[in-house]
Formats: C-alpha cells, sequence, structure tokens
C-alpha cells in the first residue's frame, strides 16, 4: 500500500484529494488489517511524492536492492476525486490504472471484489501509456505489479494543486467505498499465496 502528501508542499492548501484521502484511507486499510493473520507480509509506505529522498521512487529501489518478492502494489492517489459533475451527480467512481500485463490483472481484480462484495463502486480500468506517480516508482524498479486507484482517469480534481483542495471537497463515502475495494483486493492475493 503506497500514498503521499502533496500540495502542502509548495502552495498553502492543506491537499485534502492530493493526497490527504489517500493518506488517510492507507491508515485505516492498516488499521483494519492490523486485526488480520495474513499469509504474507503487507507492508505500507507513506511518502512524499516529488521531494527526494522521501519518494516512493527510492523506497522501490531500496525493496528491490535488498530482493523483496513484491507481488502487488496498490497506490491511493486521489481516492475519490472526480469531476465537479460527477460529484453534482453523485457518482461513486474509482479508476485502476495499470502500465504492464500484472498490473492488468490487479485491475481486473479490482472490478471483481467490487462485485463480488457489492460495494457498488463505478470501477473501470485504464492502460497507462507508461509508468507514473508513485505506483510506477516500483514499475520501473522491477515490480511491474503495480497499479493506481484514483477517483477519475484522466484526473478530474477542478481544485488540483490549488488553494480549494480543501476537506469540504473530499468525497469519503467515496474513498472508503475505494478502500473497501482495495482491501478486498489485498485479503484475496494474500489467501492465494
Amino acid at each position: 500500500m503506497v500514498a503521499h502528501k502533496d500540495s502542502p508542499s509548495w502552495i498553502d492548501s492543506p491537499g485534502a484529494n492530493d493526497n490527504a484521502i489517500g493518506t488517510a484511507g492507507a491508515l485505516e486499510m492498516a488499521c483494519v488489517l492490523a486485526q488480520y493473520t495474513s499469509e504474507s507480509t503487507i507492508r505500507f509506505l507513506w511518502c512524499n511524492e516529488e521531494h527526494t529522498p522521501w519518494t516512493s521512487k527510492t523506497a522501490a529501489q531500496k525493496a528491490k536492492a535488498r530482493g523483496d518478492d513484491i507481488v502487488a502494489v496498490f497506490n491511493l492517489d486521489g481516492i475519490g476525486v472526480k469531476t465537479a459533475e460527477q460529484t453534482a451527480a453523485g457518482r461513486r467512481t474509482n479508476v485502476t490504472a495499470y502500465t504492464k500485463p500484472e498490473g492488468k490483472r490487479l485491475a481486473e481484480l479490482m472490478g471483481a471484489v467490487n462485485a463480488r462484495y457489492s460495494i457498488g463502486l463505478e470501477q473501470r480500468t485504464a492502460e497507462r501509456p507508461q509508468p507514473g506517480d508513485d505506483d510506477g516508482s516500483f514499475v520501473l524498479a522491477g515490480y511491474p505489479a503495480a497499479v493506481i486507484n484514483i477517483g477519475s482517469w484522466p484526473y478530474g480534481d477542478p481544485n488540483y494543486h490549488g488553494e480549494g483542495d480543501v476537506p469540504e471537497s473530499c468525497d469519503v463515502k467515496n474513498a472508503a467505498m475505494t478502500v473497501q475495494v482495495t482491501l478486498a483486493a489485498v485479503v484475496t492475493i494474500d489467501r492465494s499465496l
């Protein structure tokens, strides 16, 4: 599980959708999984997307140097964030974007568990032309099973990297649904190893 802080680095904004909402989602997952007896190790990374050395790039490269066997990376970034029109329509969206075929399998799993457990997200997948964001750091380090969970693709936040990226603009229910689907995917993977 990966999440990062972002907007406060360069603008007077709490960075609520980018990416306090993803950070809070990862924290909630950690709380839930603390009560879960896993078959494998589940790790959490909270990083700073742009500022060295606290980046996912550094973490991914160090994991590769240690020889870590990472079977899946889920990046929570802007979960529940969508266009103003989608928000006004009350839509609950998540896009799982991938770069490599191994990531596509994770994206398809997100859709399958969303349906299996009737979580109710408008879940879709998107293929990225090249690695990006924190999941891309792991792809570039040699861990192709990496995806980003994000509310919209292309990213539709009207307050992206702006002072209006405040908690009141967050769709907390949508973000919670994304966390539920991601948790279901993680547990499904864990039980299959």
